[in-house]
């Protein structure tokens, strides 16, 4: 375990006070519903697609958590 503290390892984490709901919602209205459903092939982005869906499918999902997450990341730092 570190000695840093908690505040300190997070600095470097540019997804840090971010929360998973600020996330989606960014996406969906970069990008729109259909488009995002192209680009992560889920479900809760393709059928009847919702924010409470959403984070409740990616809560519960690891995998698809990391690939928004990604996809948020490349998208903030294209558009810087």
């Amino acid at each position: 375990m570190s000695d840093q503290p908690k505040d300190n390892q997070q600095k470097n984490n540019p997804l840090h006070g971010l929360s998973l709901e600020q996330i989606v919602t960014a996406l969906e209205e970069h990008y729109g519903w259909e488009q995002l459903g192209q680009l992560i092939n889920i479900r809760c982005f393709q059928s009847d697609p919702s924010i409470k869906s959403s984070l409740k499918f990616l809560r519960k999902t690891p995998w698809a958590r990391t690939k928004v997450e990604e996809l948020y990341l490349k998208t903030r730092f294209q558009t810087l």
